[in-house]
């Protein structure tokens, strides 16, 4: 079929066989990280514009890597220091980019809809790192990249995806992809964190962690994001930890080969402790390099590579 997407919004936007296409380019990214030269001059003549609105350190470099492993040229806006906190849009950064000549433009927002209206607004392949509550799809391609690495195939498996699912992207991308690849997706967390109407996706929730985890092929442990709790809606971090953080004693609830993943970065001690990180079952390092690897692939892909680029 081949892919023929210029940018990468949503995941609810893609089929299982365009994810699956983006995983085994993926793969065959991978395979060059054992090289004494991992560089590739696929992208070489592109730029990649980092536009990050929000801190971000392992997307960010993730996706720099990726362009420089890939021989394009990378140029970081940093926002805090641009003409945005003059009062610059969306529409007229966009105009600037193309001015430039990005042919790639990576985007992070607070606000859902951002990459989107850029991509309306420009020429250049736009990819989404992060929309607000929206979306964050490469992290659940990676994570999905992940998880099939180790298990062979995504379908059948169940997998609990742990945490605050109010304000996670994480969890509604990790959603949409896991249920294209017919997985059992369940989710658990504190009332006050699971957002209403969610069963709808075809997700089971629970409150009840301790019942959820021997079922569990793998479970997704989300970070709290203690810069989007405005409001009391978990008693304290000690409560959240007893309730629901992964502590050494709920290891002993997972199944031998069960996984273990996490987004990062950790808040340690909160929602899981340093023994689950350091458990043999844990793919958490993992998921680092292979965000690298799934990164080349959605720049090879949008920019429409060529079947036999990656392997060169």
């Amino acid at each position: 079929m081949g892919f023929t997407r210029k940018h990468l919004i949503r995941m609810r936007d893609l089929s299982a066989a365009e994810i699956q296409e983006i995983l085994d380019t993926a793969a065959a990214c991978k395979d060059i990280f054992g090289r004494e030269v991992k560089k590739m001059p696929t992208l070489r003549g592109q730029v990649m514009v980092n536009l990050f609105y929000e801190p971000s350190t392992r997307t960010r470099t993730s996706f720099e890597l990726a362009a420089k492993w890939l021989s394009a040229d990378v140029v970081n806006i940093a926002v805090a220091s641009s003409s945005v906190v003059k009062g610059e849009s969306l529409t007229d950064t966009a105009k600037t980019l193309a001015a430039l000549g990005a042919d790639i433009v990576v985007i992070r927002h607070p606000s859902a809809g951002a990459p989107a209206l850029l991509a309306r607004s420009i020429e250049a392949a736009v990819i989404n790192a992060g929309d607000g509550m929206h979306e964050h799809p490469t992290q659940a391609l990676l994570d999905l990249f992940t998880i099939q690495e180790a298990k062979g195939s995504v379908a059948g498996l169940h997998v609990v995806i742990v945490g605050d699912i109010l304000h996670s992207r994480v969890a509604r991308s990790n959603i949409w992809g896991l249920r294209a690849f017919g997985a059992r997706v369940t989710v658990v967390g504190p009332p006050t964190l699971i957002p209403p109407g969610l069963e709808e996706l075809g997700v089971h929730v629970t409150y009840d962690i301790d019942k959820v985890l021997p079922e569990a092929d793998v479970v997704n442990i989300l970070r709290i994001q203690r810069e989007r709790q405005h409001t009391a809606l978990i008693p304290s971090l000690r409560e959240y930890t007893r309730c629901f953080g992964l502590t050494r004693e709920r290891l002993e609830l997972l199944k031998p080969d069960a996984l273990i993943l996490h987004p990062g970065p950790a808040n340690l001690g909160v929602e899981i402790v340093q023994d689950a990180v350091a458990d043999p079952r844990a793919r958490i390092h993992e998921q680092v390099t292979n965000g690298v690897a799934v990164r080349m692939a959605v720049l090879y892909l949008v920019t429409g590579g060529r079947d036999d680029a990656v392997a060169a």
